[in-house]
């Protein structure tokens, strides 16, 4: 057998304790032959035991400290430190057992100094040299087939990203830009700080860059549209590190590589929510969430979950949605109490079963249709699940003792236009004066369009580019509020904790943005130019639309709370006899399938509102309004 088969035999682990056995032996031997070297008349002489003593001290020892788990190819920093670990307490068991043995006869004390010294040396710089070796020999195979990286961002996040792309040949790093003037030609892990974020298109000709690396996790929305519009000054491709917020909840790696999404240049700063609050909402509750299977049902059950709930029960009356929901909380959360029900929130019967069997302490309403031209001719459909499947789901709760009814709702409904907006308003008058007849807490959450949510203009926009546009706007002036997905869930479960029954909350959701601007912004996204490579053509409002949402109604009279981002609106009281039958009469109409009457019924809970391509039904008694031209 060959001496390199005989070596390809050997485990690398394996071969990694005999070297580390190998330089401690080694390491006495120097040790010894150093303080001897300055007494020429002394003999060198080793005892039978010495060296099986130290290798059996040291190697233990090795274990102990973890030495060998490290992997010479990323030898770094933590693995020195375990070596001067290795060695300094190598060195003590060496002398403890040495001592039991003959009293360190013939073994100079000042041995028991050098040889911690010599051997970490000797551990440590072939470590350091393999890995130098290993980066330098794939960085001469892969440096012509490398592209060449510009890193916007010199903090951690930046470092480490240089750290990783020196372990992929596919990218060389050229350099950095930060803004701090500290980092001014500082160098940072080899690569020098070549200037400042609006430098960006000059540095980047300058240094023949082929890719820009957005390395700012912590950063505002508005920096991050800074520099997205300063990389497309350039005209090179970018990419970008992931949130902080995405890697802290486990839905991203902090050194992993993405493309920039429109939810990283239109979220806003992070709203300071009471966590503490919420966990003691939700931690060990018996939790329900209607339309669990939706884009803002499923991030509650999820969110819910993380928070130790003792049970969660989702409801959902589509299949697929449940299965898929449950499917992933039971694999994330094995320990949660989970049940899945197929069901519609209008079917009382069953409604009334599982409330009475799972005994919820909080009900999370998020079921509802949402889209707004379709709904605006399908004003039964609307009525019979955004209105009267709330009425159902309220009015459960009460009869099964749940503690808290959060109701999701829309800034549609403020000042509706839309029957889908006006349904929801209708659901909330209905919590809203419900909460003062019953022990259930009734609290009513608003917010504005919620990104890449099913149905939204998000999704609509990517698929649109993806098949060359061209990407359809409404109307050039056409603007919108826009929250993600988990921060409106955030604000969910605030709102939960935080009501004490007959509230509307909203998001201080800062400035809205244009829907033109939006799709603009996405299609510079995807690496085209709008206008010319994707056109974008103005079809004009549908049906029930506005060109601006509002948050609030004026006579609402919001206030603030102890949040600074969450705003309260005031209870708005109506007669409750009144406002039971108009929704008494309104069902019966759902049920007779009369839609004229049906839209009577709206005209008179909802005097303000004025029907959209449909017409006005005449002799409309209002049961009640006052000056906000509401019941």
């Amino acid at each position: 057998m060959t001496l390199r088969r005989i070596v390809g035999t050997i485990h690398p682990r394996m071969a990694v304790v005999l070297h580390d056995l190998a330089m401690a032996a080694f390491a006495w031997w120097v040790a010894k032959w150093l303080r001897y070297a300055v007494r020429p008349e002394d003999v060198v002489h080793f005892r039978w035991f010495e060296l099986p003593v130290v290798l059996l001290a040291q190697g233990l020892i090795f274990r102990w400290t973890g030495l060998y788990k490290g992997v010479w190819r990323f030898a770094s920093l933590p693995d020195l430190w375990n070596i001067l670990r290795a060695a300094a307490l190598g060195s003590a068991a060496v002398w403890l057992l040495l001592s039991m043995f003959d009293r360190l006869q013939g073994v100079p004390r000042s041995m028991l100094l050098m040889y911690p010294v010599l051997l970490a040396i000797a551990l440590g710089v072939p470590r350091l040299a393999y890995r130098y070796w290993k980066d330098s020999h794939r960085n001469s195979t892969g440096q012509r087939a490398a592209r060449r990286v510009l890193i916007i961002g010199a903090d951690r996040a930046g470092e480490s990203l240089s750290r990783d792309l020196q372990l992929d040949g596919g990218y060389r790093v050229v350099g950095f830009l930060d803004d701090r003037p500290l980092l001014r030609g500082a160098s940072i892990n080899g690569y020098p700080v070549l200037g400042q974020f609006d430098q960006l298109p000059e540095i980047a000709r300058e240094a023949a860059v082929e890719m820009l690396l957005i390395a700012l996790p912590g950063a505002s929305a508005g920096e991050m549209r800074r520099v997205v519009a300063l990389c497309d000054a350039s005209g090179l491709p970018y990419r970008t590190v992931p949130r902080l917020d995405d890697v802290l909840a486990g839905r991203a790696q902090p050194s992993e590589i993405k493309e920039v999404a429109i939810e990283d240049l239109l979220g806003r700063d992070a709203v300071e929510l009471d966590w503490t609050a919420i966990r003691e909402a939700m931690g060990g509750r018996r939790v329900l969430v209607t339309g669990g299977g939706g884009s803002i049902g499923s991030e509650l059950c999820r969110q819910v979950a993380r928070l130790g709930a003792q049970s969660l029960v989702v409801v959902d009356h589509s299949e697929f949605n449940l299965y898929k929901i449950t499917r992933e909380l039971r694999a994330n959360y094995p320990d949660l109490l989970l049940e899945g029900v197929l069901a519609s929130c209008v079917d009382s019967v069953l409604m009334r079963r599982v409330l009475a069997e799972t005994r919820p302490q909080v009900v999370f309403h998020a079921a509802a249709y949402k889209h707004v031209p379709m709904l605006q001719h399908q004003l039964r459909a609307a009525f019979l699940n955004n209105v009267l499947g709330t009425r159902t789901m309220a009015d459960l709760s009460a009869e099964a003792g749940v503690e808290c009814f959060v109701l999701i709702s829309t800034d549609k409904a403020v000042n509706p236009t839309s029957v889908m907006g006006a349904c929801k308003r209708i659901a909330e008058i209905w919590c809203q004066n419900l909460d003062a007849h019953a022990d259930t807490r009734y609290v009513t959450v608003r917010f504005g369009n919620v990104l890449d949510s099913a149905g939204s203009v998000v999704p609509l926009f990517r698929q649109q580019i993806r098949e060359g546009g061209p990407v359809t706007v409404t109307h050039p002036e056409m603007s919108r509020y826009f929250m993600t997905i988990p921060e409106a869930c955030q604000l969910i479960l605030q709102a939960a904790s935080l009501g004490k029954g007959g509230e509307i909350f909203a998001l201080d959701m800062g400035e809205p943005m244009k829907i033109r601007d939006l799709a603009e912004q996405m299609i510079r996204l995807a690496g085209k130019k709008p206008g010319s490579e994707i056109p974008i053509v103005y079809t004009g409002l549908r049906a029930g639309e506005k060109l601006f949402e509002e948050l609030f109604h004026p006579l609402e009279q919001y206030c603030a709370t102890t949040h600074a981002k969450i705003f309260l609106a005031q209870h708005r009281q109506v007669s409750w006899e009144l406002l039971q039958a108009m929704m008494h009469k309104a069902a019966e109409m759902v049920a007779a399938d009369n839609d004229e009457e049906l839209r009577r019924c709206v005209s008179s809970l909802l005097p303000s509102f004025r029907w959209s391509e449909a017409a006005q039904p005449d002799n409309v008694i209002p049961i009640r309004h006052h000056e906000s031209g509401e019941m």
